[in-house]
């Protein structure tokens, strides 16, 4: 079993920045592709970013936030990140960490992933 714990969420002011962290035990992390997704109310949960396992090599973005956002990770504390920047009202969301059983490299489907993390809110004001 995986237990993925997301944090670094809140409420911020369109233009600034967060950095949400996701913490994961239960098996060995660097073996795997991770990914971030969101889900707005009344939205479908949408894919964000994925990054490859290992040295996280290779990385994908949806369209929406490539040049704002950065996914990293970092084997040595089980921990991906998702650095963004120039947050904008269309960024808010709950934020969820996802891992797949196996795979080595990501994709952009939900059902693709077999870990989820509990979210953490995201709010962008204007």
């Amino acid at each position: 079993q995986v237990q993925l714990v997301e944090s670094g969420g809140g409420l911020v002011q369109a233009g600034d920045s967060l950095r949400l962290s996701c913490a994961a035990s239960g098996r060995t992390f660097s073996s795997v592709a991770m990914a971030w997704f969101r889900q707005a109310t009344g939205k479908e949960r949408e894919f964000v970013a994925t990054i490859s396992r290992w040295s996280g090599t290779s990385t994908d973005y949806t369209d929406s936030v490539k040049g704002r956002f950065t996914i990293s990770r970092d084997n040595a504390k089980n921990t991906v990140y998702l650095q963004m920047n120039s947050l904008k009202p269309e960024d808010t969301a709950v934020y969820y960490c996802a891992a797949p059983f196996s795979r080595g490299v990501g994709g952009r489907n939900v059902w693709e992933y077999d870990y989820w993390g509990q979210g953490t809110q995201v709010t962008v004001s204007s």
